[in-house]
């Protein structure tokens, strides 16, 4: 297995690319960048240096992922995902010394146009819904939507909807998955039986 990278693209001396990850057309990875295995960067995708990427990431089209991103293995982003890393820029002031880490962690997705708000960690399995505008944490397994983004249900690991009954608990409709709500948080219970 090998790294392919589309003629058109840039990828400059220093990055780290992982066996199996395809860089297509009009894409930059900056010289500082860390990306896994088996990962897939869309048209035109930017990454920069302070970047780091898990294994199995799909990066859709037009996403420029800035210094101080780390997305975790399996995360996917939809066509024109936007993340920042400056809270309050200014073209006149310099503030590259003040960024704010971004995390989105394992299996996340980031619906079409999301815009996450630099300082933010997105939890795993969380299903943030296109166009949500992302400005606070996210706990995992939720499901976003809206500008500001609020959650408006649960997603299970395979990427349904959970409902859960009066006891707090839920079964994923495709795999059968168990989970359990406590409060605000949601927790894999184990296979389907």
């Amino acid at each position: 297995m090998s790294v392919t990278i589309h003629p058109s693209a840039i990828v400059d001396d220093g990055a780290q690319i992982g066996e199996g990850t395809h860089v297509w057309h009009f894409s930059h990875v900056c010289a500082g960048a860390r990306i896994g295995a088996g990962c897939s960067l869309g048209q035109n995708v930017f990454v920069g240096n302070d970047v780091l990427i898990g294994r199995g990431v799909k990066i859709q089209n037009n996403v420029s992922v800035y210094d101080a991103v780390t997305l975790e293995d399996e995360v996917f982003c939809g066509p024109s995902v936007v993340f920042t890393n400056v809270h309050n820029p200014r073209a006149a002031v310099p503030r590259k010394s003040e960024y704010r880490r971004t995390l989105v962690q394992r299996g996340a997705t980031l619906g079409a146009n999301a815009t996450i708000v630099c300082g933010v960690t997105v939890g795993e399995y969380a299903f943030v819904g296109a166009g949500a505008v992302v400005t606070k944490d996210v706990p995992a397994h939720a499901l976003m939507a809206g500008v500001p983004a609020r959650r408006i249900g649960w997603m299970s690991r395979h990427g349904e909807r959970l409902a859960f009954d009066a006891a707090g608990d839920a079964r994923c409709p495709a795999t059968g998955e168990r989970y359990r709500l406590d409060g605000e948080q949601v927790t894999f219970v184990g296979a389907g039986a």
